[in-house]
């Protein structure tokens, strides 16, 4: 039984000008498109291939290799958007349909997306970004691990959503977010705790005496662009300090804190200014 988006070993039936056919008993027979064919191949062959569906919704093989395959997920790139979906960038000549009804926010040409591979009910392949069931829970990371993932989605009340090595539950917790982040965006994060589930809870930021310098470092750039003036002091709103360094109340008065401390910059009733 020929099946879609796996690889599998196919005979070959027959070379004609088109390309090559392949079967497998039961089967009605799929093209392989002559330049894909191998150096001296011949019938009787067996090649190995993926098998997917064409702009004519037929059935076709390739030896190309896609970025993705059934049961698997992948962070690939949107090419188009239509009213009915989205068009990504696989690695095949097709590109691969994501419907509306399987993304998770508006998308737009250029972004980037992680998805699973699945079949609709018209038999063909497409993309979803409503991946979360397909993500397991038993990681081989502890507490203290530093591991690479992708924010796959977000939720209003826990944070962001991150498929671990493509693989496995994280979380980036909503008190751990600051500035800006998106959809499909990489991230390289550390361990906080292992949920009793095997979730993984999640840090993007580095431990706190790395942290408060790297903090410093980015105000400091930030008041040198502003003219050497900052147009408010440590006292100012959570939310203005968010909008403005992407930076909590405390972890910005921590690093205001070490460059009054080395002696880089003054606070004024108004604000802070860069020492000369």
């Amino acid at each position: 039984m020929i099946k879609l988006g796996e690889f599998q070993e196919m005979e070959l039936l027959e070379i004609n000008e088109h390309g090559g056919y392949l079967g497998l008993p039961g089967s009605t027979p799929i093209l392989l498109p002559g330049q894909q064919l191998p150096a001296g191949a011949k019938a009787g062959d067996r090649i190995r291939v993926f098998v997917y569906k064409d702009s004519k919704d037929r059935p076709i093989a390739t030896v190309h290799e896609p970025a993705l395959t059934l049961g698997g997920i992948a962070r690939l790139q949107v090419v188009s958007t239509s009213r009915i979906g989205a068009f990504l960038d696989w690695g095949l000549e097709k590109d691969l349909f994501l419907p509306f009804k399987e993304q998770t926010e508006k998308l737009h040409k250029g972004d980037y997306v992680v998805v699973s591979l699945y079949i609709d009910k018209s038999e063909r392949l497409c993309a979803s970004m409503r991946i979360y069931d397909k993500l397991s829970s038993d990681s081989p990371y502890e507490r203290g691990s530093k591991v690479h993932g992708y924010i796959y989605q977000f939720s209003e009340t826990l944070g962001a959503l991150v498929a671990v090595d493509l693989k496995y539950h994280g979380l980036i917790q909503k008190k751990e977010l600051f500035g800006r982040h998106k959809i499909g965006e990489e991230v390289e994060a550390r361990v906080t705790g292992v949920r009793r589930d095997g979730r993984l809870n999640l840090t993007i930021r580095s431990k706190a005496y790395r942290q408060m310098g790297d903090d410093a470092e980015e105000v400091y750039l930030k008041i040198q662009d502003l003219g050497g003036r900052l147009p408010f002091t440590d006292k100012a709103s959570p939310m203005v300090i968010d909008r403005e360094f992407g930076l909590s109340k405390a972890a910005f008065k921590r690093a205001v804190g070490k460059l009054l401390k080395e002696e880089r910059i003054r606070i004024t009733e108004d604000g802070i200014e860069i020492l000369q």
